[in-house]
């Protein structure tokens, strides 16, 4: 069965790409904790990240750091946290988001709901950094 993030690797849902490689797609979330919430995923559909193989587990993290980065450089934030959580989207990913404080990356809170258009600026405003 083909989880949403894979049909964003395949072009069938539209996203704000930041970042890709041959085996990675780094995107932000459309319904983020904080601006900036960007989701690391493997192209790969694997379901848990531990299921991803030793070097694949490796690489996924190699490719984060580079987005972190540029999230750092382009929105204003202390650090950039990040989380696995794996409960909503049956498809390993990595969350990075700008944090100011602990709260900034509580899954409780309700989510934001940026437009198109500052969704589009953020991820501009990202990949200048990459």
């Amino acid at each position: 069965m083909s989880t949403i993030f894979s049909k964003i690797v395949s072009g069938e849902i539209p996203c704000h790409k930041i970042y890709e490689d041959e085996h990675h797609l780094a995107f932000l979330d459309i319904m983020p904790l904080v601006l900036g919430h960007v989701l690391c995923i493997p192209k790969k559909e694997v379901d848990y990240i531990y299921d991803l193989s030793p070097s694949e587990l490796s690489a996924l993290w190699a490719f984060t750091q580079p987005v972190a980065n540029a999230v750092k450089q382009a929105i204003s934030c202390k650090r950039v946290g990040v989380a696995v959580i794996g409960l909503e989207v049956p498809h390993a990913h990595v969350h990075l988001m700008p944090l100011n404080e602990v709260e900034d990356i509580n899954f409780t809170r309700p989510k934001l709901k940026p437009t198109t258009e500052e969704l589009s600026q953020i991820a501009e405003d990202i990949r200048r950094f990459l």
